[in-house]
């Protein structure tokens, strides 16, 4: 991984976490710099992005106040991804990642190719979001 993929990385995890940047400008971002997927662990407050040849990069992520549910809510993540998606009024990253904690969402997982989100809970159920068909 090269110095400018890893301030490209480091760019959109702090856009993410100021709300300075959405997500679709996070995937065009890091696409175009030519990684394949990132993964956030609510757990351990880590956010790790990952290129094809299996390189990564492993950055501190704001480590929210909210523990993660001990019961994996559907419903309740859902909600939260809707606020995501339609940028609800009052809508923050920090926000949605209280409310995906709450819901039992112990981290999720971005496919740049796979073209979807997978949310997981503790006990490893999980939440599929494909990306919209554009």
């Amino acid at each position: 991984m090269n110095a400018q993929q890893t301030a490209i990385a480091r760019q959109c995890l702090d856009g993410a976490e100021t709300n300075s940047m959405t997500f679709p400008q996070i995937v065009g971002t890091l696409t175009t710099a030519g990684f394949e997927s990132y993964m956030v662990d609510f757990r351990r407050a880590v956010a790790t992005y990952y290129l094809p040849d299996g390189e990564s990069i492993e950055l501190p992520a704001h480590a929210a106040q909210t523990a993660v549910g001990a019961a994996f809510d559907p419903a309740a993540l859902g909600a939260a991804i809707r606020e995501a998606q339609t940028l609800a009024p009052g809508y923050t990253y920090k926000g949605f990642c209280a409310k995906a904690r709450a819901a039992g969402c112990a981290g999720y997982i971005v496919s740049f190719t796979g073209r979807r989100a997978v949310y997981f809970g503790r006990t490893a159920e999980i939440h599929v979001e494909h990306f919209p068909s554009t």
